[in-house]
């Protein structure tokens, strides 16, 4: 199994979760999030004055599926997603050793 944990923009969030939805996925966890990258934030203005946002919002969007599902949701998340502009996001694949319904106590794959 493996867990695909992807930042992306806000404003793309219902984009990936309806074409995720598309291919069987059960479940994700989403959670706003701030952070920085190549973007390296931006400059607002309030009241006549400047100010430098370094952190900006996004969405992180974690997903655990079977290791023959990896290469289809990452495609789907990175088609979704992209505007062609920095600060699109990233997508990082993690192992995992385990999953554990806990109403059932079903394990592995059957769990996710």
């Amino acid at each position: 199994m493996k867990k695909i944990e992807c930042i992306i923009r806000s404003s793309k969030l219902e984009d990936v979760k309806e074409a995720l939805g598309k291919t069987w996925v059960n479940g994700m966890t989403v959670t706003n999030v701030i952070g920085c990258g190549l973007q390296q934030g931006k400059t607002e203005y309030y009241r006549g004055n400047s100010y430098t946002v370094n952190l900006l919002p996004k969405v992180k969007i974690e997903i655990v599926v079977a290791d023959e599902m990896v290469e289809k949701i990452v495609t789907i998340i990175r088609r979704e997603a992209r505007t062609g502009e920095i600060g699109d996001g990233k997508i990082f694949i993690y192992n995992v050793e385990n999953a554990i319904r806990i109403r059932t106590g079903e394990s592995g794959e059957s769990a996710i």
